[in-house]
């Protein structure tokens, strides 16, 4: 049983960051077609606000549900564990 659970929470922590590793390449697509598009000043000041009043409505949200279903079924699975 033990060897389970490494493994499944092993596999749990990789599909955890591998979430985490796309949402951080989607916005590193974004940065590169900006710069492929020309950026000016002006767009980088208004992309910035935008940015930050949109960021708390997507990215955290998404970032909470990642981390929160992997803590839940670590939990879960713990306790299935111990008792």
């Amino acid at each position: 049983m033990t060897i389970k659970l490494i493994i499944f929470l092993a596999i749990l922590f990789a599909a955890a960051l591998g979430g985490t590793f796309y949402a951080f390449k989607q916005e590193e697509n974004k940065m590169k077609q900006y710069e492929e598009e020309g950026d000016t000043i002006e767009d980088q000041l208004r992309r910035s606000h935008e940015y930050e009043s949109s960021s708390l409505k997507s990215n955290v949200p998404l970032q909470l549900v990642i981390y929160g279903i992997t803590i839940a079924v670590s939990l879960i699975v713990f306790a299935f564990y111990v008792f």
